[in-house]
């Protein structure tokens, strides 16, 4: 008989019994875990197969470079192309200051009391509001009352908004995960407590503040409802030439072609191309954070 089986041997039947049922329970566990995993990458290798199926076809250099023409039968999508670029980059430079300055307020300097809270539960309502609410939100403040219009400007500040929930809950968690020991150490060798959490907390938790604008970014250059009302134009000649352009965008042309259009058999092959490049746009963007946040990684393992 081996060790083993002579421990197992004994262990009274009861314990014998209760050992087995959770061998039992967490390989039902992990079996459960492993379908969940399986069924996401179907689903997204689906959705991805579908896309690119419908949309690969339309794509070639003249689709990437030249304007529409011909009620956007012919020609290209650039002006949607750059138009999504600037949003998504407006929105992540205007979200990410903020947002990581709110994260670092409620877990570094806001008293551990009822006002913390509350500020807490407002920021995980923000991320419940539906995006038509805060189109309707900057259509009212960032166009008419601050007078930027219908441009790149309303737009950009109405889709940071539309972030800022994911950042600051993304940082407050990167920050928290931060260890308590470090910051004493700081402080005992004689930092300030800004200084503290400018060099020594916020690069430990930046792979974790980079995660959330990954997924600030994929929210955000898929929106259609926010800049319906305060950047996006149905049909502009060329491209924008200052911030207080309006412009194309990828979102709200393929909601035009598959909406709008007079010649759908054509429309809808370009919308699907459309599609598919805005996929491609957003894990472009998302691929080039992941490289920053697992290079910071490495040089905060290294140190």
């Amino acid at each position: 008989m081996t060790a083993a089986g002579a421990a197992g041997a004994g262990l009274p039947v009861r314990a014998r019994g209760r050992s087995k049922r959770r061998s039992l329970a967490q390989k039902l566990g992990f079996a459960a875990l492993g379908a969940c995993m399986a069924a996401n990458v179907f689903f997204l290798g689906a959705i991805l197969f579908f896309i690119a199926s419908r949309g690969l076809g339309a794509i070639n250099w003249a689709f990437l470079t030249q304007v529409p023409r011909d009620s956007m039968t012919a020609g290209g999508v650039a002006p949607a192309i750059v138009g999504t670029l600037y949003l998504t980059l407006g929105a992540v430079l205007f979200a990410l200051p903020l947002g990581v300055a709110c994260a670092v307020y409620l877990t570094e300097y806001s008293p551990k009391g009822w006002s913390a809270a509350l500020l807490r539960v407002g920021v995980n309502n923000l991320a419940g509001v539906p995006s038509v609410v805060f189109g309707l939100f900057g259509l009212t403040v960032f166009v008419k009352y601050f007078g930027f219009g219908v441009s790149i400007v309303s737009g950009s500040l109405t889709l940071g908004i539309l972030a800022l929930p994911v950042i600051i809950s993304a940082s407050q968690e990167a920050l928290t995960a931060v260890p308590q020991s470090v910051r004493e150490a700081s402080l005992a060798l004689g930092a300030t407590q800004w200084e503290t959490i400018r060099r020594v907390v916020l690069p430990a938790a930046l792979p974790g503040i980079l995660t959330g604008v990954i997924l600030s970014v994929g929210r955000v250059a898929g929106e259609t409802a926010p800049i319906l009302f305060t950047a996006a134009a149905f049909y502009v000649r060329g491209f924008p030439q200052s911030p207080m352009s309006e412009v194309m965008a990828l979102p709200y042309h393929i909601y035009a072609l598959m909406t709008e259009g007079t010649h759908p058999e054509i429309q809808t092959r370009i919308a699907y191309g459309c599609s598919l490049l805005l996929l491609a746009l957003v894990l472009s963007v998302s691929l080039i954070a992941i490289l920053i946040r697992q290079r910071q990684r490495k040089a905060c393992h290294a140190a």
